[in-house]
């Protein structure tokens, strides 16, 4: 096997966990609504999930391992490309904070200071911040 069938192989493994990751929080409350539905659809999109591990993801999503991020430079990052999708993702209106939210927490972030860094997260998302720019905004907020 070749290196890059390795990289390839591996990437999709994490997409296809950080996707599952995704549908366990969605499912959190034993349903998916409309409006989640076509999230995951876009995220499914952006990640590059085909269509049948995309069936079999919703289908048994427990059976895939979350890993979450340990080193808090990670979650900051995986928090950035989440902020990211989900501001660009017009149709979520004002529910992007409530899902970035659980996402934030499902990224190891603590519930009491969730809503803290997501609403950071969206704003300087919104601002155009590179990732580093991002990550010295989000360690530094309390300072």
């Amino acid at each position: 096997m070749s290196i890059s069938n390795l990289y390839s192989s591996g990437f999709r493994k994490r997409n296809q966990s950080h996707f599952a990751a995704i549908v366990r929080v969605a499912m959190s409350d034993g349903v998916i609504t409309d409006e989640e539905r076509a999230f995951l659809d876009r995220m499914a999109h952006h990640l590059d999930i085909s269509e049948s591990d995309y069936k079999e993801i919703l289908k048994d999503y427990r059976s895939h391992p979350i890993n979450p991020p340990i080193m808090y430079s990670e979650r900051l990052s995986r928090l950035f490309d989440l902020a990211r999708m989900v501001f660009a993702d017009q149709e979520l209106g004002p529910k992007q904070t409530v899902l970035l939210e659980r996402l934030g927490i499902g990224l190891g972030f603590s519930p009491e200071n969730v809503p803290y860094i997501v609403h950071k997260a969206l704003l300087l998302v919104s601002k155009g911040v590179d990732l580093d720019d991002f990550k010295d905004e989000i360690k530094n907020m309390n300072r």
